[in-house]
């Protein structure tokens, strides 16, 4: 934890002043201004040297990994409340590996991979388990650990990308036929969701110990002291209220309610029509909007991240430094946060002195 010395000041000299705001964030306070995570070069003459590839570790060496993120976080400036951090990742449907399918990766190393279903009986499947043994979570949890040992409190492991209840239900078995088991056998997805529900806190203890998460950030990286991630239901966007309501939303209200604060991934305008249920949901925060492929960009929804500001939730923010400003001046900024980039630390400083005076 960064106030009982778990992460150094290396990296981040000015950790202490950093968790005073992230506190007052999750409490939908401000300090001076809002919160803002901004990274940049240290050194905008030397060449930076780039992070590790989207699922590495997956395959080959982790420790070189593990050290190929330690330099590039050393290159980076960490400026306001950007947290050192690395997310480890295999691809998007890791929960549904850890159950038995079968992840499948493209032949380059770009990209993403994806789980083949693999359930063609719900009666033969059930009930859904963790095998330890299973390799894809022997890997995870090993590759979780090389990268603790090799960050040694410079940088903390982030939690990774779960998609857990539903999702991994789609994982599982696949879209169509997930859809129509709901409609067709009902009470076979009560029980396969209350396998998966049960099965989220102990992998998430798992890989919290694993990565020694003591102060912790999820893969979108907003931070706690104690505990945080990142919950989703992508496969919200095929259903509606009655099915959201039936099994995506207490599965939510669950996750949310262990990690005690949290954001939610929240995908496409398909999703909108769960707006109002996921900003009453306890225990979540924040919200980070995708508008998904072929729609608006992020700058045209203005409107909507000020409606998800008016049911008390925060909106997570990726921008530039050009585009802050237009946010600021139309946001609440007790409920907000930054995430930008800029082209050395002086702007990111310069930036950060800006939100002060301005808010």
């Amino acid at each position: 934890m960064v106030g009982k010395g778990r992460l150094s000041p290396d990296l981040k000299p000015d950790l202490r002043e950093a968790e005073q705001r992230w506190l007052a964030f999750w409490e939908q306070e401000i300090i001076d201004r809002p919160c803002c995570m901004i990274c940049a070069p240290k050194e905008a003459s030397a060449p930076v040297p780039p992070a590790p590839p989207y699922m590495a570790g997956a395959r080959g060496d982790m420790a070189a990994v593990a050290d190929q993120a330690l330099a590039w976080a050393c290159s980076q400036y960490w400026g306001g409340e950007a947290i050192p951090c690395y997310t480890p990742s295999f691809g998007p449907d890791m929960f549904a590996a850890w159950l038995g399918a079968e992840l499948v990766f493209p032949e380059e190393e770009t990209g993403t991979s994806w789980a083949r279903p693999c359930i063609e009986e719900w009666e033969s499947a059930l009930p859904l388990a963790l095998n330890p043994a299973n390799y894809w979570w022997r890997r995870m949890l090993d590759f979780c650990a090389v990268l603790a040992e090799r960050f040694a409190g410079k940088m903390l492991v982030t939690h990774v990308d779960l998609h857990s209840n539903l999702d991994a239900l789609l994982a599982l078995r696949g879209g169509e036929r997930l859809c129509l088991d709901m409609m067709d056998r009902p009470e076979t997805i009560d029980r396969a969701m209350r396998d998966v529900r049960s099965l989220y806190r102990p992998i998430d203890q798992g890989l919290r110990q694993a990565g020694r998460m003591a102060g912790a950030c999820g893969w979108i990286p907003l931070y706690h002291p104690e505990r945080t991630n990142v919950i989703q239901c992508d496969f919200a966007a095929l259903i509606g209220p009655q099915h959201f309501r039936r099994w995506a939303l207490p599965a939510l209200e669950e996750e949310a309610a262990y990690l005690g604060r949290c954001t939610m991934h929240y995908d496409g305008p398909e999703m909108l029509v769960h707006l109002e249920d996921v900003c009453a949901i306890p225990h979540l925060k924040c919200i980070q909007w995708t508008p998904g492929a072929r729609n608006q960009p992020f700058s045209q929804w203005m409107d909507l991240l000020k409606r998800i500001q008016e049911q008390g939730m925060a909106v997570y923010i990726s921008c530039s430094t050009e585009e802050l400003p237009v946010y600021h001046r139309e946001l609440k900024p007790e409920l907000v946060c930054y995430h930008c980039w800029a082209p050395n630390q002086q702007e990111a400083d310069r930036l950060l002195q800006w939100l002060k005076a301005n808010t």
